[in-house]
């Protein structure tokens, strides 16, 4: 979801206390999130990492393919906290939604607009040619599904609704993130946020909103 991160600037070179493949597969992640699969080389990767060539390939055999794999599946557990902690913060999944376009703006902003969703760009230029690197994005997009899921089953809204929620949630936030990115400005979060709030909220069940009406 960037055509603005093939103009950012390289990430800062990883701590040295992180292990070399963890440091590898961490640089690869947010390379290929600002620049892309193809805008990424395992030179440039090797480089950003401070890792000889020769031990790129000796972790990954397989080479930009494999790595890419376990960067996205990186990518996943990486935004998969953010997640977690955002919707943590509010009981009621509407507000909690809401808190977490916030929590997405600030970390935007402190990317300088850079760092939105950190597999789509991936995902689009991969899409049907690295079979590897199309499963661990599926399987991201449908972990962060099931994060959302988890907290909307956590409400009175009946449970045929919920993955298809999810669904619109994960799919919105994809939107508001590039919007967010093009604009430089969290409003299209705040606005996303507030409407997944009231659909949300249209969700509830009837006796709760009778209940709410007659309180």
């Amino acid at each position: 979801m960037k055509d603005m991160t093939r103009h950012a600037a390289p990430p800062a070179r990883p701590h040295a206390a992180v292990g070399t493949r963890e440091r590898i597969v961490r640089t690869t992640s947010r390379l290929m999130q600002r620049q892309g699969y193809e805008g990424t080389g395992i030179k440039q990767i090797s480089r950003e990492a401070d890792v000889a060539l020769s031990s790129v390939y000796h972790f990954f055999p397989g080479g930009k393919q494999e790595l890419a794999t376990e960067a996205v599946r990186h990518a996943d557990r990486e935004f998969a906290d953010i997640l977690h902690e955002a919707l943590a913060g509010e009981d009621d999944p509407a507000e909690a939604i809401i808190a977490c376009t916030g929590t997405l703006g600030v970390h935007l902003r402190g990317s300088d607009w850079f760092d939105g969703c950190p597999i789509t760009a991936t995902a689009l230029e991969t899409a049907g040619r690295a079979p590897d690197i199309q499963q661990a994005v599926a399987e991201a997009f449908e972990h962060w599904r099931g994060i959302v899921a988890d907290k909307l089953r956590q409400s009175d809204i009946d449970q045929d609704d919920v993955l298809e929620l999810a669904h619109t949630v994960i799919n919105t936030l994809e939107g508001a993130e590039l919007a967010a990115q093009v604009s430089r400005s969290d409003e299209p979060l705040r606005i996303a946020g507030r409407h997944l709030a009231r659909l949300i909220n249209s969700y509830r069940r009837t006796e709760t909103a009778d209940a709410t009406t007659h309180g």
